[in-house]
C-alpha cells in the first residue's frame, strides 16, 4: 500500500523521532511504499495568505496553490498523520496543513455547497499517532479535539470508506521508560498491521 506518512515534529532527538522510526520500521516491515512528509524538514508554510484565501474557492487555483502536496495526497493509499498535541490541539504547522489540503479542489467538491461531497475515496486507512501532557481524562474533558479529528473529520473526506486507528500516549511527561517502551512497541505493531 502507498502510504503518506505525515509527520508533525520540529525535534530530530524527541521522543516523536523515536515513534516516528517504529513506525516507518512497521510500515517497511510490512512492504508498504512510504512518502514521509516532514512538515518542519520540508519548511512546510502553514500559513493560509490573503492570495490563497481568496483562491480557495476555485478548485483549479486552490489545487494549484498546493499542487506539489496535492500530488502526494492522490498517490497515497493510506494517510498516517504523527504530531504532539500541544495547548489540545495539534501543533499549527499540521493544522495549516490540513487548512490547506482539505479544500475545495483538493479533498471536496464544493460546487454545489448544500452538498459537498468528499474526493479521497483512494484513501482506505487513516491512522493517527499522537502523544499529550495531560492524562486522558482531561483530554476527554476538553472533547479531546485530535482525537476527533483523525477519527471523524478526516474519514468524512473518504466517504467514511477508511478504516481508522488512533494511538495516543497520555500524560507522557510523566511515562515511565516501560511504559514509554510499550507504546512504541503498539506503534510498530500497528503500523506492521495497516
Amino acid at each position: 500500500m502507498r502510504v503518506l506518512y505525515v509527520y508533525c515534529h520540529p525535534l530530530d532527538d524527541s521522543f516523536h523521532a523515536a515513534i516516528r522510526r517504529e513506525a516507518l520500521a512497521g510500515l517497511t516491515q510490512a512492504g508498504h511504499a512510504v512518502d514521509l512528509l516532514d512538515l518542519y524538514a520540508e519548511g512546510f508554510d502553514p500559513v493560509l495568505t490573503a492570495e490563497r484565501r481568496r483562491d480557495y474557492h476555485d478548485p483549479a487555483r486552490n489545487r494549484a496553490n498546493n499542487q506539489a502536496h496535492v500530488d502526494r495526497l492522490m498517490a497515497a493509499e493510506a494517510l498516517v498523520v504523527q504530531f504532539p498535541t500541544w495547548s489540545f490541539g495539534p501543533p499549527a504547522m499540521l493544522k495549516g496543513w490540513f487548512d490547506r489540503m482539505f479544500g475545495p479542489g483538493i479533498a471536496m467538491d464544493l460546487s454545489d455547497p448544500a452538498h459537498v461531497k468528499p474526493q479521497l475515496q483512494h484513501i482506505r486507512r487513516i491512522s493517527g499517532i499522537s502523544t499529550y501532557g495531560r492524562p486522558r481524562w482531561k483530554a476527554i474533558a476538553m472533547a479531546d479535539p485530535p482525537r476527533k479529528i483523525v477519527t471523524r473529520y478526516l474519514p468524512w473526506f473518504t466517504g467514511f470508506k477508511a478504516k481508522v486507528r488512533y494511538h495516543a500516549l497520555y500524560h507522557m511527561n510523566i511515562a515511565t521508560a516501560v511504559r514509554r517502551r510499550r507504546f512504541l512497541a503498539e506503534v510498530r505493531r500497528a503500523m506492521e498491521r495497516l
